[in-house]
């Protein structure tokens, strides 16, 4: 029997309070934060907060959990894995070329999506694409 990858999110708030919250506090708090995060993103001190605060983006907008990966290996042990990222160099191209501006665009139509509830599945969807679209990362 080979290793099996297991994603795991922990168990978060009740879905009516994470409704309440994106309306009352989650879809105006999360344009402050994604844009502090995008302005973060595009300076080179500011890069590893600015990507740290894209990766939670999903969690502030609607206080959804994160997901991780375990992987349990033949001996029945438990262990926390990342996913395999593309070359450092071509992730490193693709924001100085296209990520930085576009990822602008993105979060800007994610939001404004949420702001609709017909377009909100489609925003939230985007939102968790953030960091592919400003640095290819893989999740």
């Amino acid at each position: 029997m080979a290793a099996q990858t297991v994603y795991q999110t922990e168990r978060g708030v009740n879905l009516v309070l994470r409704i309440l919250y994106f309306f009352f506090f989650g879809l105006w708090f999360s344009a402050i934060w994604a844009s502090i995060a995008w302005v973060l993103s595009v300076t080179i001190l500011g890069l590893p907060l600015g990507l740290w605060m894209l990766n939670r983006l999903p969690q502030v907008t609607t206080l959804r959990p994160q997901r991780s990966n375990l992987v349990v290996a033949e001996n029945g042990s438990i262990y926390h894995t990342d996913v395999k990222q593309r070359p450092f160099l071509i992730r490193a191209l693709w924001f100085l070329l296209i990520g930085w501006w576009f990822s602008a665009l993105w979060l800007a139509a994610a939001w404004a999506l949420c702001t609709v509830i017909i377009g909100m599945p489609i925003g939230f969807l985007m939102f968790d694409r953030v960091p592919a679209v400003i640095t290819l990362a893989r999740s």
